[in-house]
């Protein structure tokens, strides 16, 4: 086992966050407004009882961002994690079907699936998980591994107080963080590097935001408003639902 220090961690965050910022803001700007109101509840947004069209845009805006940039940010944070392991055990990235790492620490053979969050599937996921884990146990087994091997869902934040799954582990937050690196502090440290030039980065982001949201107003203004300018439920879950559209 090697020790990771805290220069290598901010120089990797550094290097790579301005990553997650680009993607963020290619993203919002290759938006186009019919196709985030096809993937949109319209009768959600009438329970909500929401009556102008600014605000249904930044609705859905928000709904749309908040889940490509826990995407996104979810696959800066694996990288994060095994660039770290592969410091401190060797760890790299893996081959196996559904696993992102591995790596051997105390003659244990570990195999990882990483994760955001603890909450990240349904039941069917998690199944799928479970089989991916067991496979790769037995792939391993066959091709002359002469070690234990032991599988881990690994989830970049939150908690789990029961993490013996029968099958596998699983670790989150500062358990998954010192699980890879030795270092039961690293989930604190990693929080100040990430933030690296983030204000310079979200002023460019909430500009281009600023100028979606008025574009897509006024293209919603134009193809769904009553002339009263009032919102046409009717049109909007015609173009949502309709099979003629």
């Amino acid at each position: 086992m090697m020790s990771i220090q805290q220069s290598e961690v901010i120089g990797y965050v550094e290097m790579h966050i301005g990553d997650f910022h680009t993607r963020r803001l290619e993203s919002l700007k290759k938006l186009k407004l019919t196709d985030i109101l096809k993937r949109k509840n319209p009768y959600l947004f009438r329970a909500k009882n929401i009556l102008t069209g600014e605000v249904l845009v930044k609705t859905l805006l928000e709904s749309y961002l908040s889940s490509q940039e826990e995407a996104m940010f979810g696959e800066f944070l694996e990288g994060l994690a095994i660039y770290i392991c592969s410091r401190v055990y060797g760890g790299k990235k893996s081959a196996a079907d559904g696993m992102d790492l591995e790596f051997k620490k105390d003659e244990i053979f570990y195999i990882v699936s990483i994760k955001s969050g603890p909450n990240w599937g349904n039941s069917r996921q998690i199944k799928k998980l479970e089989d991916d884990f067991r496979r790769a146990k037995r792939i391993l087994r066959t091709s002359g591994q002469d070690v234990q091997v032991i599988a881990v869902n690994g989830c970049c934040y939150g908690v789990d107080r029961q993490p013996d799954k029968g099958d596998y582990f699983k670790y989150c937050g500062q358990d998954f963080w010192e699980f890879i690196s030795g270092d039961n502090n690293l989930f604190v440290d990693i929080i100040e590097p990430i933030g690296f030039r983030a204000k310079e980065r979200n002023q460019d982001f909430h500009q281009a935001y600023a100028q979606i949201v008025n574009l897509f107003t006024k293209e919603f203004a134009e193809n769904f408003y009553t002339g009263q300018g009032a919102i046409d439920w009717e049109k909007l879950v015609r173009f949502n639902s309709g099979r003629n559209v």
